[in-house]
């Protein structure tokens, strides 16, 4: 019985997955971290890998000086500084440009390994590589994704806010110093990761939120060129309304204002902001509540974004598609993406004791069509409500509310954004999907589908690492997600790869526009076409064809 004891100690010690042990990277030696995932599976962490030295105050990441000796890659590094969620004060550090790299073993070393390098979402105001602590676990934690997928998952910070994204929209402090960051660690992971077993020459880039506007960017940025092979966008694109700052200079000097830096003089300002505590600064760029009571909506507290610099955005994003002609891309949104902001902006859409009225949807179309005037509204309501009829039923009223904000902020600008990436198009697969699995958020309508950032969980295996927290169908979910994104990463296309899936998925051309309805239950008909263009169509040409409303340039 000893000998069968000890037998069978050896053989399981002999059977365990390969170890990556200490990997050379270009600023030193790391040494990571194994984690079973099951006989013969492990996945190697890497936690907290610098790819980038300290940055300066508002200037481009520079390259890590290095270290000597082995670099014990083992714990998260903090967030970039930010305010906290309630806005209430600042977390994180001014040091935080790390990655984490999440390498599947089998019996032996991996090789070649197709690359997904994350990029959080968080309004361009805060979110870090592994935030969200998700019973023990970050929500961004790539183990499932990797184990099951068979690709290496990356996770990386950059900076946010005031520090990520403030500018003026000339040379002086062109912004983008998030995005910048963004490229930096795409580079490394370029120049580094054949040393952790992956394929410099196959990675995508995939995000969600302002993460996906963030890939949206870097794809459509000149400095991409050759950087990466495909792209995901998860719920956000360049052509967002939130995406980009349309007068960074006025909210410069508003910050100024805030840190005691006002000047008439702009370079004085400048200089004074140079100077500011970094601290304060991140203060001033919090959410600012009171724009929106009584007469604006959520997205103008939006205000911190990429900014057009002549540089990494060299001009109104909707030109720059030619830039992304060769990568394979797959985009599109959560059903109810807009559910939460119009819950902010409309709040009796989900009261039961609460009607809404006719008035509070022309209000809030008119918040959201600023930009035109009054003319846009009329037209809008009518559109939004022509499926009403004579006595509409409350909660068909409500769901239309959710469903302006959806389309408004997500759905429409990720139909165009597919749409110009087809047509711009050379060689590359072009994919569209609707994920609209039931919200599992407790407390909502019962009309409720997929709240924004849903789909997270699922992509992240969540439901296998945290089982008792979830259902059969939604494991059933898990897998499909997983495999669709991860033989996208390894072919270009998401039926091709390692991974079988449920139902084939067409790609999407100018004149032939299939999406995937992703959820627990599919079939052929999952794969639907002309997602919402009746809407579609109006946004982007009724309305877009409306004069500009004549501007009050604001005193500043």
């Amino acid at each position: 019985m000893m000998l069968l004891v000890v037998l069978l100690v050896v053989w399981l010690n002999s059977s365990s997955a390969a170890k990556l042990g200490v990997v050379q990277t270009e600023g030193g030696l790391v040494e990571g971290q194994s984690y079973r995932m099951g006989l013969f599976r492990t996945v190697d962490v890497f936690k907290g890998v610098p790819f980038a030295d300290v940055p300066g105050k508002w200037e481009k990441p520079k390259p890590h000086p290095g270290w000597s000796g082995i670099l014990k890659a083992t714990k998260y590094r903090d967030r970039c500084l930010q305010v906290t969620l309630l806005q209430t004060k600042t977390q994180g550090s001014q040091d935080c440009l790390y990655l984490n790299v999440f390498v599947p073993q089998g019996k032996s070393l991996s090789s070649n390994l197709a690359v997904m390098v994350y990029l959080f979402g968080g309004a361009f105001l805060l979110g870090a590589s592994n935030d969200v602590t998700f019973l023990g676990d970050s929500l961004y934690d790539g183990k499932e994704m990797a184990d099951r997928g068979g690709v290496i998952v990356v996770t990386v910070n950059y900076r946010v806010g005031t520090l990520g994204f403030l500018s003026t929209g000339d040379a002086r402090m062109p912004g983008n110093y998030g995005l910048w960051d963004q490229h930096a660690a795409i580079s490394w992971v370029r120049r580094n990761i054949e040393t952790f077993g992956g394929n410099p020459d196959n990675m995508t880039i995939f995000g969600q939120s302002a993460g996906a506007a963030s890939v949206s960017f870097q794809m459509l940025s000149p400095y991409s060129k050759g950087l990466f092979r495909r792209a995901i966008s998860q719920c956000g694109v360049a052509l967002s309304p939130w995406a980009l700052q349309r007068n960074p200079m006025a909210l410069t000097k508003k910050i100024a204002r805030k840190v005691g830096c006002w000047r008439m003089n702009e370079d004085e300002m400048l200089k004074c902001l140079k100077t500011a505590d970094p601290v304060g600064l991140t203060k001033a760029g919090k959410i600012d509540v009171m724009l929106i009571l009584g007469k604006g909506v959520v997205m103008d507290l939006l205000e911190l974004a990429p900014a057009i610099d002549g540089d990494f955005i060299p001009e109104e994003p909707r030109n720059l598609f030619h830039n992304a002609a060769r990568f394979d891309y797959l985009a599109g949104i959560n059903s109810m993406d807009g559910h939460i902001f119009a819950g902010v902006d409309v709040p009796s859409i989900n009261s039961k004791n609460a009607n809404t009225t006719v008035e509070q949807v022309s209000h809030l179309l008119a918040g959201l069509t600023k930009a035109k005037g009054n003319a846009a509204v009329p037209s809008a309501v009518s559109v939004y409500s022509a499926h009403w009829g004579s006595f509409p039923e409350p909660a068909v009223v409500k769901k239309t509310v959710a469903d302006i904000e959806t389309d408004f902020l997500f759905l429409v600008p990720t139909q165009v954004a597919l749409e110009l990436h087809a047509k711009n198009s050379s060689g590359a697969r072009t994919y569209s999907y609707l994920f609209n699995m039931k919200t599992r958020i407790p407390g909502f309508p019962r009309w409720v589908e997929a709240e924004h950032a849903e789909d997270l969980q699922y992509l992240f295996g969540k439901p296998f690492s945290v089982p008792l927290g979830y259902f059969p169908r939604h494991r059933d979910l898990s897998r499909y997600m997983i495999a669709y994104w991860t033989n996208f990463a390894k072919t270009g296309d998401p039926n091709r790869g390692d991974s079988r899936v449920p139902v084939p998925w067409p790609p999407f051309t100018p004149n032939h526009r299939p999406y995937l309805t992703i959820n627990h239950k599919m079939t052929r008909s999952s794969v639907n076409y002309d997602l919402r263009s009746y809407y579609v169509k109006y946004w982007t040409e009724t309305y877009s064809r409306l004069p500009a409303a004549k501007k009050h340039e604001e005193e500043v």
